[in-house]
Formats: structure tokens, sequence, C-alpha cells
């Protein structure tokens, strides 16, 4: 056994062992994105950089521990390396973490894994997919003017996917709340305003343990969802179906209440915390004295929290708009607000993760998205006042192009890229690479776009004895990892098609069907 230091931790290993591996046995994690738990080390990313007593960087995975050495996993210089790393990586990454069509909506929901599930006859799935970020399908799937399907890849083909229509369906065809309602942990916390942006704040707080409780001078909830919109186009029971929906969760109303200046000062001392949600402001808005600008109430960044310390702001009281989306999608962003102000930490909203683009389609690269996808212009309802019909929806779902990639959600690339702060345009010196997909019959898909040549795909194919597996084609700046011979997928992983997938620390190689993950 020997002894050494890291982070001024004393630490014993058997003889041998790698720096990275000492440290992990201190349960101190380095971050690295070639290393496999069922192979030798093969340094390639370079991610695991740490620092010895002499100042000296180097890959910890590759170095052997010895004898009282001391040293450094984590300073400025060490984060330094570790985004030039990643800088490097990226330089060559070619592909979305998000879909366009999930970035141009204002609630940010995850509309590809929707049109996955909705393909694929999982009803209840995607509802979870949905109201993850839109507390309001049915309703926004009628009004939305879909910013989404003015984002679609789809377009550039021939026309979008009917993305609003497909939302409208999952809230008509799923009256239920998805998840189970946690308890209470004891924070309350009023919304003053039950519009589209109050009851989604409601209902993700109360989906997070806090109670909430909405304060609306009408005696009914829906605010200009109720008042500024025709029947016709948003039914009233469709409405009240599914406020009703967000008060079964636990959330309390109170209508026929007015809230002025002095009831403000009630709530301010009642409650944890205040959400301003009134809608346009108005001199009763005023009263409350937060400082504003010409539009509005003032509110930091994308924290939405006012001059007043634990009061936050949302929807049109901030700035006038007619997109209901934009304000339902505030309420679950002031919901992570919320949350971070109880917890003391810095109040930023909803977290982001790093998002690589690439830009628009080239005319080569339609045939590769429209592998997955079937042939055809956009459909409609063939009776129009009730929406799709499942097997309607089911064909409009399958044209969805996929531009997502399927492992945004648990990228080690891009969690990495997140945490260093890593930028994809440092070292971008030469026009990207086209786009290419490849299919294998067991349910995978190889995006080389996306491949940083960590290896870790070959070595495994190597371990487990494919007959012909994959391996690295070329020399130098221009190699790839392929199939020897220009063998198919099938061919080449016939055995460990999803060892090889769960091990690829990107979205190059990827199961094409995930179950949709439920509300964390």
């Amino acid at each position: 056994m020997i002894k050494l230091k890291i982070d001024h931790q004393e630490v014993e290993v058997p003889e041998g062992s790698s720096v990275w591996k000492a440290a992990e046995a201190a349960g101190i994690h380095i971050p690295a994105l070639c290393l496999h738990n069922e192979l030798d080390h093969f340094t390639s990313c370079m991610l695991c950089l740490v620092k010895d007593g002499s100042g000296k960087l180097f890959p910890s995975c590759s170095v052997k521990a010895t004898d009282h050495m001391q040293i450094i996993t984590e300073d400025e210089e060490i984060r330094e390396g570790r985004q030039m790393a990643l800088e490097l990586l990226l330089s060559e990454h070619v592909g979305d973490c998000e879909a366009p069509c999930q970035i141009g909506c204002p609630a940010h929901m995850n509309i590809p894994l929707m049109n996955r599930l909705i393909a694929a006859g999982k009803w209840e799935e995607s509802l979870k997919v949905v109201k993850r970020d839109i507390a309001l399908p049915a309703v926004l799937g009628r009004i939305c003017p879909a910013p989404c399907e003015g984002a679609c890849h789809r377009k550039t083909v021939d026309e979008p996917v009917s993305i609003c229509l497909l939302k409208r369906f999952v809230g008509d065809e799923n009256d239920l709340h998805p998840w189970p309602v946690p308890p209470l942990e004891g924070k309350r916390v009023a919304i003053i305003g039950a519009g589209p942006a109050g009851l989604a704040a409601a209902y993700y707080l109360r989906l997070r343990g806090v109670e909430p409780h909405l304060y609306d001078r009408a005696p009914k909830a829906g605010g200009q969802l109720r008042t500024a919109i025709s029947r016709d186009i948003l039914p009233e029971e469709l409405l009240d179906r599914e406020i009703r929906t967000i008060l079964a969760t636990g959330v309390t109303f109170n209508g026929n209440t007015t809230i002025d200046d002095r009831h403000f000062e009630q709530l301010r001392r009642n409650y944890d915390a205040l959400i301003v949600a009134t809608g346009n402001i108005d001199d009763t808005t005023k009263a409350f004295q937060l400082a504003g600008t010409a539009k509005g109430i003032q509110v930091t960044g994308e924290g939405y929290e006012t001059s007043e310390a634990g009061i936050f702001a949302i929807g049109n009281v901030l700035r006038s708009s007619r997109l209901a989306v934009r304000s339902v999608g505030q309420g679950k962003e002031v919901a992570f607000a919320v949350l971070q102000y109880f917890h003391g930490g810095k109040i930023i909203g909803e977290p982001r993760l790093f998002n690589s683009r690439f830009g628009k389609l080239r005319p080569t690269e339609f045939a590769e998205y429209l592998k997955e996808s079937v042939a055809g212009k956009r459909r409609f309802p063939a009776d129009s006042p009730r929406g799709f019909t499942p097997e309607e929806a089911v064909e409009e779902a399958r044209r969805c192009m996929h531009c997502d990639c399927r492992a945004a959600d648990d990228c080690k690339l891009r969690d990495f890229s997140t945490r260093y702060a890593a930028s994809q345009k440092r070292f971008q010196t030469s026009p990207r690479r086209d786009m290419t997909k490849k299919f294998q019959a067991k349910g995978i898909v190889y995006e080389p776009g996306k491949c940083i040549k960590c290896g870790i795909c070959v070595r495994l194919t190597e371990k487990y004895r494919e007959k012909f597996g994959l391996t690295f084609i070329g020399r130098g700046f221009d190699v790839e990892i392929g199939i020897p011979f220009d063998e198919s997928m099938d061919v080449a992983l016939e055995k460990v098609a999803l060892v090889v997938a769960e091990g690829c620390p990107t979205g190059a190689l990827e199961p094409i069907h995930k179950a949709g993950d439920p509300l964390q």
C-alpha cells in the first residue's frame, strides 16, 4: 500500500493504482470522458487533469500514484485546462443538444420526446413530458401561436410538424395528473393573480412540496384565458377541467379577493414568499411599490425576483404580451427561483445546460434526418373541432425528424461543458462536417458527428469479441470511428449494441427509443 495526499486528504491505496482511482477511493470525483469501469485507461480526452506538488499538470488516469505524492484536483489553472480540453472536443462536435423547436418554445418543452412517445402510442408518458414544462396543454394546444413550428427543421423539407395540435391531443386524451403529489415541506407562497402565469407557478410549486395559495379578484381562476378568448376557440368546460387538475394537486384558490397595498403587506407577513402575476400593470399593482420600468415591474434576470427580497413577478405584469405560453413558462421557471430563495442559494431560475447548436440543415442532410420520419406534408384533423384522433396523432408525430440528441439529459460531454463554461466556438477553424446517421436493427443510432474518439466503443467490441466491431479509421486529424470493410451496423454490433450505447459518453451511440422520465 502507498500513502499520498489528494486535496490535503490522506489516502491509502494499493501500489499501481492511478491517481484517478486513488481520488475515487477517497470520494473525490475527477471528471473524465474516456474512462469505463470495464476497461483499462486510454488517455484521450485530457479532462482528468490534476496538478502535483511542483505545479505540473498531468492526466490523472494515466499516472500512477506514488508514496508521499501531493495532488490538487481543482484550482483555476486546472479548470482552465479542462475547459480547453472540452473546447477542443467541441470544435468538431456536430449535433444539437436540444432541437430547434424546443429552443423556440417559450416554455422550453421537450417536443421531440413528446413526438416519439405519441408515435409509440404512449399517451400517459407523453403527458408527463408535456406537463413537465406546460401546466395547461389542452388550453395552449388551442391558443398558442406555435413559435416552435416556426423553428421546426421539417419545414425546410415540406411543412412543419403540427406540434400544437399534438400537444392539444395529449392534453385532451389525458384527464389526469401524471405524478404523485409530494408531501408539504412547510413553506407557503402567496400568488396574486390566477391567470396562466399564476396557475403554472402554483402547479410547479406544489409539485415541489410548497403550499401555494392563489388570490384573484375574479370568482374563478383563469384570468384572460377566461375573459379575452372566444369560447369557440377555448370552451369553458375544457378550461375548467384543466384548472381543476391543477387545483386538485393541493393548490388553494381564493376568488373574489382584491389585493390592495394593505392586503399586500399582510401577505408579506403571513407567507414565506410572494409572486405577483396580476396581468397588465395597473394602479393597484403600482401601489405595491415595487421598482419598475416603463413596461412594468422590474425583475432580476431569469430569477424573476423584484426589488424586494422574497417577492417575485411574472407574466404580463413585467411587460404586456399576448403569448400565454410565455406566461406559463415563466410560472414554471419562477418555481425554481422560489426554491433557490428558500435554500439560500443564488437565484437564477430554471438551470440551463450547455447547448450545442449547428445551425441550418444543409440540403445534403435532409435525407439523413428523414430516415427517422415518414413522408408527406403535415396532417390536420379530419374533424377539425375535435382535434386529432389517436391514429391521426400517431401519423403526424411520425413526421418528426428527431433533431434533438437522445442523450441530452445524460450526456457527460454536455454536463462537463456546463460545469466548466465551455465555448463551442473557441477552436472552430473550419466548416463543420455533414451530419450523418447510421442505424442498427436492434435499435441503436450512430451519429459520427457527435463522436469524440474516446475509443470506449472500439475497446468494448474488442473485449466482447465482436466479429467486426468498431475501429479507428484514418490518421491524424482525419481519424474517425467506423466499421471495418464498410460493413453495416447490424454486422458490427451483433452482441453488445446496448452495452456500447450505454458506455458512450456523448450522444454518438444511443438507443433509438428511450422512455420519458418523470419530473425531477
